[in-house]
C-alpha cells in the first residue's frame, strides 16, 4: 500500500495501521488456510467462524475511519483519508468474496475426501446397490449446507447493518448535545445584550433630559443677561432723559414741590414698568421650562397730566397745583 502522509493525526494513523494488519492477516494467512483445509469438519467450521469475525471487525474499523474523515481540519487530509477508506472498503468486499470461495473450496475438499474414504471402506455389493441413494442424499446434504451458509451470511450482514445504525444514532445524539450547548450559550449572550441595550437606553434618556435642562439654563442665563442690559440702558438713557425733559420745572418759583412730586411719580412709573418687564421675562422663562404658552399683558405708555387750578403769584405760592399721573 502507498505510504501514509504526515498530514493525518495520530488516531487516524494508528487505525490505518490496524486495518492494514488485519487485512494482511486475512489475505495472507487465514483465508489461504481455510481454502486448504480438508478436515475435520469442526476445524473447518472454527476457522470459518474466525475468518467471519475478523472480517466483521475489519468492517467496523473501516467505518470508524470513515467517521474520522470530518474531524480533520485540512481538505487535503480529509481527501486522503476518504480515499483510503474507499480503498479499504473495496478490499473488504474482495475479502468477503475470497472467504466465501475458500469456505466452498474447503467444503468441497472435505466432501470429496469423505466420499473417497467412504468408497474405499465400503466396497461391498450391498453398499454398491445403495450407492445411488447415498449419492442423492449427499447432493441433498450439500444443498442444505449451502442454504444454511447463505442464511448465516444474511444474518451476519443484518447484524453488521444494525451495528452501523447504532453507531450513527450515537453520533447523532452527540451532535444534538453539542447543538443544545451552542444554543444555550447563544441564548445567554442574547440576554446579556438585551440587558446592555436596556441600560444604554436609560443612559441616553437621562442624557437627553440633562441636555434639555442645560438648554433651559442657558436660555435663562441669556434672558437674565438681557434684562440686566435693559436695566442698565434704562438707568443710563430713560431716567437721564426724563430728568433732562423735566429740568424746566425747577425754574418755576411756585410749583417746585409739585414739580418734584411729578418727577418722583414719573420715576416710580418707570420703576413699575421695569418691574413688570422683569416679571414678564420670568414668566417667559418658566413657560420654556414647563412648555406653557406665555401670556403677557400689554402695557400702555404712561401719560402725565399736570394742571394748575390757580394762577401763579410772584414772590409766594398763592395756589396749589394738582398733578395727576395715569398709567
Amino acid at each position: 500500500m502507498p505510504p501514509i502522509p504526515a498530514t493525518l493525526d495520530a488516531e487516524a494513523l494508528s487505525l490505518i495501521e490496524s486495518i492494514e494488519r488485519h487485512h494482511n492477516d486475512l489475505s495472507t494467512f487465514q483465508i489461504p488456510r481455510l481454502r486448504a483445509c480438508t478436515g475435520p469438519l469442526t476445524t473447518q467450521q472454527a476457522w470459518a467462524a474466525e475468518v467471519r469475525e475478523d472480517i466483521e471487525g475489519l468492517a467496523r474499523q473501516i467505518e470508524e475511519l470513515d467517521v474520522l474523515v470530518d474531524d480533520h481540519r485540512t481538505e487535503r487530509a480529509r481527501r486522503e483519508l476518504r480515499r483510503r477508506a474507499e480503498v479499504f472498503r473495496d478490499s473488504l468486499v474482495n475479502l468477503r468474496k475470497d472467504s466465501r470461495a475458500a469456505l466452498l473450496a474447503s467444503k468441497h475438499a472435505i466432501d470429496s475426501q469423505s466420499r473417497s474414504r467412504r468408497e474405499e471402506l465400503l466396497r461391498s455389493p450391498a453398499f454398491r446397490q445403495n450407492s445411488t441413494s447415498s449419492l442423492s442424499e449427499k447432493v441433498t446434504e450439500d444443498i442444505l449446507m449451502k442454504a444454511n451458509h447463505d442464511v448465516t451470511e444474511a444474518l451476519q450482514r443484518t447484524i453488521g447493518l444494525m451495528q452501523k445504525e447504532l453507531e450513527r444514532s450515537v453520533l447523532s445524539s452527540q451532535l444534538l448535545e453539542s447543538s443544545t450547548a451552542t444554543i444555550q450559550s447563544a441564548s445567554t449572550t442574547h440576554d446579556k445584550l438585551d440587558l446592555i441595550l436596556g441600560t444604554s437606553k436609560q443612559l441616553i434618556t437621562a442624557l437627553e433630559k440633562t441636555d434639555w435642562l442645560d438648554r433651559i439654563l442657558i436660555i435663562s442665563g441669556l434672558v437674565f443677561f438681557g434684562l440686566v442690559v435693559l436695566f442698565i440702558l434704562k438707568q443710563r438713557i430713560i431716567d437721564r432723559g426724563l430728568r433732562i425733559a423735566f429740568f424746566w420745572t425747577r425754574l418755576l418759583p411756585s410749583s417746585g414741590s409739585s414739580t418734584r412730586a411729578v418727577v418722583q411719580k414719573a420715576g416710580e412709573v418707570v420703576t413699575t414698568v421695569s418691574a413688570a418687564t422683569t416679571v414678564a421675562s420670568a414668566v417667559l422663562v418658566s413657560s420654556i421650562g414647563g412648555q406653557i404658552e406665555p401670556s403677557i399683558d400689554v402695557f400702555e405708555s404712561p401719560s402725565f397730566i399736570i394742571s394748575t387750578t390757580e394762577p401763579w403769584t410772584t414772590g409766594q405760592h398763592g395756589g396749589s397745583g394738582d398733578a395727576h399721573v395715569e398709567l
